[in-house]
C-alpha cells in the first residue's frame, strides 16, 4: 500500500510540473490580449480624467471639490451598477455580459466627447461608470475560468498592462489631441477604439459557460445575498476596497499637483506619463512571474513597503527638477503596479466557480464605491487658492495613504492564507483521486 502511495504521489507531482510547463494556447494567449486592450480602454477612459485634470478646471472653471465629484460620479454610478449586476453575473455566458456592458461603456464615452458643460459631463460619467465599471469584473472573472491560480500572477501581469499601456500610448495621444481639438477629443478617440474591440470580442471569443452547470440558487437576489454572507468573501471584499482608496486619493490630483507644485508644464506632462508607463511596462510582467514562483503575499508586502517610502517623498515635494520627478514618477509607480499583480491574483483565488461572477462585480462595485468616496474626500481636503496656485494638503493625503496601505498588508496576509488553504484542500483531493486510480 505504501509503494502505491508514493507511486501515486509522484505521479501527481509529475502532473503539476507538466502544468506549470505547459505554455498558453494560441486561444489562450488571444483571451489575454483581447481581455488587456478592452481593460486599455476602460483604465484609459478613466485615467485621462486625472491628467485632463489641470485642464478641465480651467477649462469649465472648476474648484477641486467639483472636480472631485465629477472623478467620483463614475465611481459611485459603477459601484451602484456593480451590486445591481452581481446576482445576475453568474446566470449568463460571460461573453454576452461583457459585450452588453462594453457598448454601454462605448456610448458613455461618446457622450462625453459630447458634453458642453459641467452637468453634462456629470450626467455623461454617470453613464460611463454605470457600464464600464462592470466590464473589469467580468474580466477577472473569465480569467479565473481560463487560468488556475498557479497562473494567475502571470496573466495578471500581462492584463495589468492596460494600465501601463494607457500611459504609455493612450494619456500622451489623448493629451496631444485635448490640446489640439480641446478635451471632448481624447473621449471621442476612445469610443472609436473600443467599437474596433466589440467587434473582435463579438467575432473571436469563445462562449463562456461553464458556471451555468454549477448554478444552485435560482433567483438573483438569493445568489446575491449568499456571496455577501460568506466571511471568506467579505475579507477580500474589504482588502479591494482599502488598495482602491489609496489610488483614488492621489490620483485625479496628480496632474494639477505635477504643474501647479512641481512646476511641470503642459508639453512635459505627456512625457512624465510615457516614461513613468514604459516603466511599468517592463516591471509588470517580472511581478507576474515573480509572483507565480515566489510567495505572493511577501511580493505584495515588499511592494507595499516601497509604496509607502515613494509616497511619503512624493506627496511633500515641491518644485522639482523635471528628471529628478520622472524618476520620483517611475519609482512610485514600480510600488504601486508592484502591489496590484499579486493582490488581485490572490483575490480571484477566494470565490468558488458558481459565485465567481458575483464575487467579482461585487468586489468591483466596493472598490469603485471606495475610491469614489476617496476622490471626492480628497477633493474637500486639497486645497487651491486660484487656478494657478499651488494645491495644498496634498502630504495630508500622503499620510491617510500610508495608514490604509498598512491596514492593507494585514488584510491581503489573511487572502493569502485562504488561498493557500484552498489550494492544499484541492491539491489533498487531486492526491487522493490518484491513489484511488492507482488502486484500482
Amino acid at each position: 500500500m505504501a509503494q502505491v502511495f508514493i507511486k501515486a504521489i509522484k505521479i501527481f507531482i509529475m502532473k503539476q510540473q507538466n502544468q506549470a510547463l505547459i505554455p498558453f494556447t494560441g486561444y489562450q494567449k488571444f483571451a489575454i490580449f483581447i481581455l488587456a486592450i478592452t481593460q486599455f480602454t476602460v483604465i484609459l477612459d478613466f485615467m485621462v480624467m486625472s491628467p485632463m485634470g489641470d485642464i478641465l478646471m480651467k477649462s469649465l472653471n472648476l474648484k477641486p471639490s467639483q472636480f472631485g465629484l465629477a472623478v467620483s460620479a463614475y465611481a459611485f454610478s459603477a459601484g451602484v451598477s456593480g451590486l445591481l449586476t452581481a446576482g445576475f453575473a453568474d446566470k449568463f455566458d460571460r461573453k454576452k455580459l461583457l459585450l452588453f456592458f462594453y457598448f454601454g461603456f462605448i456610448t458613455g464615452t461618446f457622450l462625453c466627447g459630447l458634453a458642453n458643460s459641467y452637468f453634462f459631463l456629470i450626467c455623461a460619467r454617470i453613464i460611463t461608470g454605470l457600464f464600464g465599471g462592470v466590464i473589469g469584473s467580468i474580466s477577472m472573472a473569465i480569467i479565473a475560468d481560463l487560468f488556475d491560480i498557479q497562473h494567475r500572477g502571470r496573466v495578471m501581469g500581462f492584463i495589468q498592462m492596460g494600465f501601463s499601456a494607457s500611459q504609455v500610448l493612450g494619456i500622451p495621444i489623448g493629451l496631444y489631441l485635448a490640446n489640439i481639438w480641446g478635451w471632448h477629443a481624447p473621449f471621442l478617440w476612445v469610443a472609436a477604439m473600443a467599437l474596433i474591440i466589440a467587434f473582435l470580442i463579438a467575432s473571436r471569443l469563445q462562449p463562456l459557460t461553464k458556471h451555468l452547470l454549477e448554478q444552485r440558487d435560482k433567483s438573483a437576489l438569493k445568489h446575491l445575498l449568499h456571496t455577501i454572507s460568506k466571511k471568506d468573501y467579505r475579507v477580500g471584499f474589504t482588502a479591494t476596497a482599502l488598495l482602491s482608496i489609496g489610488g483614488f486619493m492621489m490620483m485625479p490630483f496628480g496632474s494639477a499637483f505635477a504643474i501647479n507644485n512641481l512646476k511641470v508644464t503642459q508639453h512635459q506632462l505627456p512625457i512624465m506619463f510615457m516614461v513613468s508607463g514604459l516603466s511599468t511596462l517592463v516591471i509588470m510582467p517580472l511581478v507576474g512571474k515573480l509572483s507565480d514562483r515566489i510567495d505572493k503575499f511577501s511580493i505584495f508586502a515588499m511592494a507595499s513597503a516601497w509604496t509607502i517610502i515613494m509616497v511619503l517623498i512624493y506627496t511633500h515635494l515641491s518644485v522639482t527638477p523635471f528628471y529628478l520627478v520622472l524618476i520620483l514618477n517611475i519609482l512610485l509607480m514600480a510600488g504601486v503596479m508592484s502591489r496590484m499583480i499579486p493582490s488581485s491574483a490572490l483575490i480571484t483565488g477566494i470565490p468558488a466557480m458558481p459565485d465567481r461572477g458575483a464575487f467579482m462585480s461585487i468586489n468591483s462595485s466596493l472598490q469603485q464605491i471606495a475610491g469614489g468616496i476617496a476622490a471626492a474626500f480628497a477633493g474637500m481636503i486639497v486645497l487651491q487658492k486660484t487656478k494657478y496656485s499651488p494645491l495644498e494638503h496634498y502630504d495630508t493625503l500622503g499620510y491617510i495613504i500610508i495608514c490604509i496601505s498598512c491596514i492593507s498588508v494585514f488584510l491581503i496576509y489573511r487572502v493569502s492564507a485562504m488561498v493557500k488553504r484552498k489550494t492544499g484542500e484541492l491539491k489533498s483531493q487531486q492526491v487522493k483521486s490518484a491513489i484511488h486510480e492507482e488502486v484500482v
